[in-house]
Formats: C-alpha cells, structure tokens, sequence
C-alpha cells in the first residue's frame, strides 16, 4: 500500500476548507495536519478539530522559520484563505521552497474568469498564481464554479428559506448563460483526487456537477416543488451599472469589506452572465483540464438531487 501523502491545510474551519477536510478524510490518502492564525486557535471550530485528533500549527504568517517547521515533510499545501486575506498567501511561499513542498494548491476555487480585469477577487488570485511561479513551485489551481448551495431559487412557499443565505428571485440578461457548478460537498471529494493526479501538476483545473443556465435552474425547481416561478429580470445594462457603482463605491475606501464584498458579487454577475466566463468553452479556451473527463467514475451530486434534498428540509445554509 502507496504511503499515505501529507497535507498541510490552512482554512479548514470555512466552508470551502471544510469541504476539502471532509474530502481527504474519506479518502483514506492523506494524512491532514491543520495550519491556523493565533488568533484564530482558541475558536470553537478549531477546537473541533482539535478534538478530532487533528494536529493544528497556530502560527503567525510572518513567521517563517515557524512556517517551514510545519510545512517540513509535507507533501501538499492546501489554501482555502478566506477572500478577504488572499495575498497573506504570499507568505507561505518562501517557506513551501524552502520545506520542498511537493505541490501548492493556493486559494482558487471559484468561478472561472479571466486571469485580470473582469474580477477583482481573481485579480488577487492571479497575484499569488504568478508569485508561484516566480519561485518554481509545483501548483495545481482547482476552480468550481459557483456552488448549488448558492444558486437556487427561492420559492413562494417559503420552503426553501431555511436554506438560503440571501433570498434569490431574479434572471440575469435572457437567462441562457450556461454556468459551472458543484455541490460543495463534491468540492473535497474532487480535490482528493486532483491532488493525487500527476497529469495536474502546474495546471489548472476546473470542477463541475452540472452546467446549467439560470433559465434550466427555474425550470428544475418548478418541476420538483409544483410552484410556479415569477423572477425578476435584470437586464446586462442593469449588471454593468451595478459594478460601475460597485467600483465607485470601492474607490472611497479599499478597505471596506462590506465595500469589497459588494464589488465581488457585482462582477461575478457580470463575469457569470454578461461575459459568459464561468462555461466549459471558456475553461477550455484558458487551458483548464475538466475534472470530469479526467475522472469519468466519478458520480457527482445533481442539480436535482440537491434541490430535491433541500425540498425536504435536508439542506444547510451556507455561513450560517
């Protein structure tokens, strides 16, 4: 039996990282060691994992000679930093050379996009890619699309609410874009097997459960619940506006989460549904490799399957 890889994981208590957690462990591959901030070990999330006999580093970023002990012998280095800190990734990089890290998986996750300009969530992303390969680093970048958990109508019912961390009621444009998303359940499963995939080395890759245009989402939903849909449209112009306010607002202060979280979901709208970035031809146009090609066993959980489960108040609510 092949031994097992070891992976460093830094993010494990959000919802992306907590995914991948959930993803290694069922495959029985890896063993998991945990990277957090001070400030961030005496969190009851933390804690958990603690509990679960996981071993946890609390190490300040901007030390790095603490960085290279942790990441000595580790094999693979997973980021699922939060959006707000992605370029703090940047100081773990000299250490990963210096620990010979075999592979760096950094923050991607996301919708693709080009690699500057349409985002600027994948404009900070693209930051730490270069400096990556400013050192030599083998990397795998795994980008999802956007999650079922957050694409789902809500319903006049109310049945669905439960689930929901915004209410969801409009199609964008003519609501034919077709869109990348996974189950974010399905996010681990398929980073435990990128991860293990020497064809991914220094590529970038994208998973998918199903793609799906917001006009095929409606209809779906319609199906299973039995009530009819009555969404807002909101045409390209409205979305074009909405980042140009989104920028504007920005510009008074960089600083502002709130500000930068508006901007964020302002263009992934336009990147999503104007662009039309987030598709396989587009993915296939920038070079990434499809996970599901690369792993045709591979059953993801379905569209259907998903909003069937949350019908039944068997969902969660993301970031509660």
């Amino acid at each position: 039996m092949a031994a097992k890889q070891k992976v460093l994981l830094l993010g494990a208590t959000g919802e992306t990282g907590s995914s991948i957690l959930n993803g290694l462990q069922e495959s029985g591959n890896f063993e998991v060691e945990i990277l957090v901030r001070p400030a961030s070990v005496k969190k009851p999330s933390v804690q958990k994992l603690h509990e679960q006999g996981l071993k946890i580093w609390s190490i300040d970023l901007d030390d790095s000679s603490e960085l290279v002990s942790a990441m000595t012998g580790v094999d693979i280095l997973i980021s699922a930093i939060g959006p707000n800190d992605l370029l703090q990734q940047t100081k773990l990089l000299k250490a990963a050379k210096l620990a010979n890290v075999k592979r760096l998986i950094p923050c991607a996750f996301t919708t693709v996009a080009p690699p500057k300009g349409a985002m600027l969530l994948r404009d900070e992303k693209e930051e730490v890619y270069n400096a990556i390969k400013f050192l030599g680093i083998p990397y795998t970048v795994i980008d999802v699309g956007f999650w079922y958990q957050i694409s789902f109508p809500t319903l006049p019912s109310g049945k669905v609410d439960y689930a929901q961390m915004l209410p969801l009621n409009t199609i964008h444009g003519d609501g034919t874009a077709p869109n990348i998303l996974t189950d974010l359940r399905d996010i681990g499963r398929f980073v435990a097997r990128i991860v293990l995939d020497d064809r991914t080395i220094n590529k970038y890759v994208y998973t998918c459960g199903e793609v799906l245009s917001e006009n095929e989402i409606y209809h779906i939903t319609e199906e299973i619940s039995g009530e009819k849909l009555e969404p807002i449209r909101v045409s390209n112009e409205d979305i074009e506006a909405s980042v140009d306010r989104a920028k504007a607002a920005l510009a008074e202060d960089p600083h502002d989460h709130m500000k930068r979280t508006g901007i964020f979901i302002a263009q992934y709208e336009h990147s999503k549904y104007v662009r039309e970035d987030n598709s396989p031809g587009y993915a296939s146009y920038l070079g990434y490799l499809s996970a599901r090609e690369l792993y045709p066993d591979f059953q993801p959980i379905t569209f259907r399957d998903f909003f069937a489960e949350v019908l039944a108040g068997k969902g969660r609510k993301v970031y509660s």
